[in-house]
This record gives structure tokens, C-alpha cells and sequence, in this order.
């Protein structure tokens, strides 16, 4: 059975931070991308795979694999960072049944309707109403961007966001 040592939302999924920074900080020794767009993207799919370094297990799935595989055994053995690059995605698991007790959102990027709460992360409306839904359901939930940031609480997140 996997430890999920980290649940990360990142809309970059794969990238420098993630591969140099918190693998080595929670210890994972496999990465779980969910993305249907991602896993329906052999091309895509194969250049990601390609990006871990040595000694990191890279598995893509989609969302509805992702849900069988957790089911089946929390993703497999090892420490288990899971990637995910939306709230929505995160929530589409969660109500599925992959019961995360902590989220860590690294990276939403901009667009229309979109607000900077904290860094490089926007949120919109929708977001918001996730991120509610699963902070009420439990969740703890930080804005953290590297490691040596100071972890920003959900809260203050969404106080900023309704300002």
C-alpha cells in the first residue's frame, strides 16, 4: 500500500520546483499525475515521463483510473506525491472516493475572471466553492509555493480572494 506524502495542485504538473524541491523535502519516490488531458496525450504523456529524475516513478493516469488505483491499494507501494493540475480535478477525485486529509496548491495560472491570491496563484469563483467544499469537509488545505515559503492557510486565502 502507497503513502501519499503530498497532494499538490499545480497547473504546470511536472516542472523544476516539483522535481528539485519537494520530492526531496516529503521523500517521494513516486510521482501519480492525474489529468485526463495528460494521460489522452501519448505525445505529452511520454515527455513528462521522461522529465523525472532517476530513481522517481512516474505513473499518468486519468481521474477515473486514478479513483481504481487508489481504491485498489493507495496508488501502489512507495511515497506517493500526487499531482494534479486543478481544484476541479481534486475535487472530481475526492467526491470519488480518494479521500485526501491535506492539499497543497503550488501553482494556478492566470486568465480571465481569474484573481492573484498568493504568489504565482490565481483562483476564480469556482475554486473558491472548491476550495470551501473541501475545506468543510476536513481538508487542510495551504498555499505554498516552495518549500521555504511560509505555508498560507485556505483562510486567509479566500479572505484575500473575496476582498
Amino acid at each position: 500500500m502507497g503513502n501519499l506524502v503530498l497532494t499538490r495542485i499545480d497547473s504546470r504538473l511536472i516542472h523544476g520546483q516539483v522535481m528539485t524541491k519537494w520530492v526531496n523535502q516529503v521523500q517521494a519516490n513516486k510521482i501519480i499525475v492525474v489529468s485526463d488531458e495528460l494521460a489522452n496525450d501519448e505525445f505529452m504523456r511520454s515527455i513528462y515521463l521522461m522529465s523525472a529524475p532517476a530513481g522517481i516513478e512516474v505513473v499518468c493516469l486519468t481521474e477515473a483510473q486514478a479513483v481504481e488505483e487508489y481504491q485498489k491499494d493507495v496508488f501502489g507501494n512507495g511515497n506517493v506525491l500526487l499531482l494534479l493540475p486543478s481544484l476541479a480535478a481534486l475535487k472530481n477525485i475526492y467526491d470519488a472516493g480518494v479521500k485526501v486529509t491535506s492539499a497543497q496548491v503550488g501553482g494556478l495560472g492566470g486568465g480571465p475572471e481569474r484573481k492573484v491570491v498568493f504568489q504565482n496563484i490565481t483562483l476564480d469563483d469556482a475554486d473558491a466553492e472548491i476550495l470551501e467544499h473541501l475545506a468543510g469537509d476536513g481538508v487542510d488545505i495551504i498555499f505554498q509555493t516552495i518549500p521555504e515559503d511560509a505555508p498560507q492557510k485556505v483562510d486567509s486565502i479566500l479572505k484575500k480572494y473575496r476582498a
